[in-house]
């Protein structure tokens, strides 16, 4: 995958945000993008392919299950860190409290 293709298929990505349950079609994420609806069936091929993207029954495409993962696992990851964030500095505020 060259460069510009990346680029396009992670654009292709961001279109598709809010679109979870509805999807988009290639002819809405390609009027998003102001990209041609074949090089957007590119992208959206990559991704079905590598499991970023599903087609919806309608037809449309949303974000799979997969990408939803990976996003989550990452909120938990950051909730994980505040708040042990936030144990520390209660440590640190009880210390000084001494």
């Amino acid at each position: 995958m060259s460069q510009l293709s990346a680029q396009r298929a992670l654009r292709v990505l961001k279109a598709l945000r809010g679109a979870t349950f509805t999807g988009l079609s290639n002819t809405d994420v390609a009027k998003a993008l102001g990209e041609t609806p074949s090089n957007v069936s590119r992208s959206l091929a990559v991704l079905v392919e590598e499991g970023f993207v599903l087609r919806l029954d309608n037809g449309r495409y949303a974000h799979s299950v997969a990408l939803l993962q990976i996003a989550q696992a990452h909120a938990d990851h950051t909730a994980r860190l505040q708040a042990r964030m936030t144990e520390t500095t209660q440590r640190i505020a009880a210390g000084s409290l001494s």
